[in-house]
């Protein structure tokens, strides 16, 4: 009776070794996907997501006067800033309204 007791002890051991050994190679075989995410993230994710919060820092700051280029490429003269959207001058006659998203940059200036 004693020997019966004490071979399920040790097969139960065994068990739960086993299964630590299991989990161990699962994190193993998961680490190369961890590894890319974080890659992708240092060096896609995050740049973007610097670039975006710039964009829209810029985008709040707008005054009047100020020179952008639009994300269809115009170049035009902040007239008057509403709420959502931007009155820009393309030339002496032409005012058009723009979302305010339309607006990708600055103009840099020429000196």
């Amino acid at each position: 009776m004693f020997g019966l007791v004490w071979a399920m002890g040790a097969a139960g051991q065994q068990q739960v070794a086993a299964g630590q050994g299991d989990m161990l190679t699962t994190v193993v075989q998961f680490a190369p996907m961890i590894l890319i995410f974080f890659v992708f993230y240092l060096l896609i994710i995050r740049p973007q997501q610097k670039k975006q919060r710039a964009v829209q820092d810029m985008v709040a700051n707008l005054k009047k006067g100020d020179k952008v280029i639009t994300s269809s490429g115009m170049y035009a003269v902040v007239t008057a800033i509403k709420k959502n959207t931007v009155v820009l001058k393309i030339s002496d006659n032409t005012k058009v309204e723009f979302l305010k998203s339309a607006v990708s940059g600055l103009q840099k200036s020429e000196k």
